[in-house]
């Protein structure tokens, strides 16, 4: 990961952390302001045991079911440390359906209400590729999408993965259950080395978990229960 992405400290390796406000994980005075407006009164679990490892810079595997808050989970950190100066993708957050990328994508614009500038683009089959083409030769920020579009841009060197320092799978076991997983192993081969890595997924079997060996740098690997 770059040193340019400011870093908090890490919290020790254990249990799921139990946190009573946002303002005990370092996010910014802004970011509070955006949570309190849309009435996030207190973290869960995995938003409170994700987001100060992701702020810290460190590789993440969480296994967290759907409905646990995983997107302000990596949404808000990685929203914190981005660099609005840059043109070029940051951070790519790979999601198994279109579904869950607009959806993905319309929760980070969401979170950057106060944060003018930031530009958040969904890429997906189905879409016209023109539309996409268009919105990638100008300045984006994140790209939220699935693993085969993705794919497809990188492929015919529509989407720069060159300045990518963070990248998110969620959903991780779904894609592996759908048939996404070497798309995805392509993906991560033509990734910059010095990136950070965070990897969320319902449950772990044993390819996901050969996944975090090959491209994870010592994560931390948080494990939570069911829906909050």
């Amino acid at each position: 990961l770059t040193a340019s992405w400011p870093q908090a400290a890490i919290p020790p390796t254990g249990a799921p952390m139990s946190t009573a406000s946002f303002a005990e994980l370092a996010l910014s005075p802004r970011m509070q302001q955006t949570l309190t407006e849309l009435g996030y009164a207190a973290p869960t679990p995995v938003q409170a045991s994700a987001i100060p490892v992701i702020l810290a810079g460190r590789d993440l595997m969480a296994g967290a079911q759907t409905g646990t808050g995983k997107p302000a989970a990596f949404a808000l950190p990685l929203l914190q440390r981005l660099d609005l100066s840059l043109a070029t993708p940051q951070a790519l957050i790979l999601t198994p359906t279109r579904e869950l990328a607009l959806q993905v994508a319309e929760a980070i614009r969401t979170y950057a209400r106060h944060m003018p500038g930031v530009e958040v683009l969904a890429v997906y089959g189905g879409q016209g590729m023109g539309t996409q083409l268009q919105a990638l030769r100008r300045r984006v920020h994140i790209v939220v999408g699935t693993p085969g579009r993705v794919m497809d841009h990188v492929s015919r060197g529509t989407l720069d993965l060159a300045g990518l320092r963070l990248l998110v799978l969620d959903e991780a076991d779904e894609m592996l259950r759908m048939g996404f997983i070497d798309d995805v192993e392509w993906l991560l081969e033509h990734m910059p080395a010095e990136r950070q890595m965070a990897l969320f997924s319902a449950t772990l079997p044993d390819a996901i978990r050969a996944i975090a060996r090959r491209h994870l740098h010592a994560p931390r690997e948080i494990r939570l229960a069911g829906a909050t």
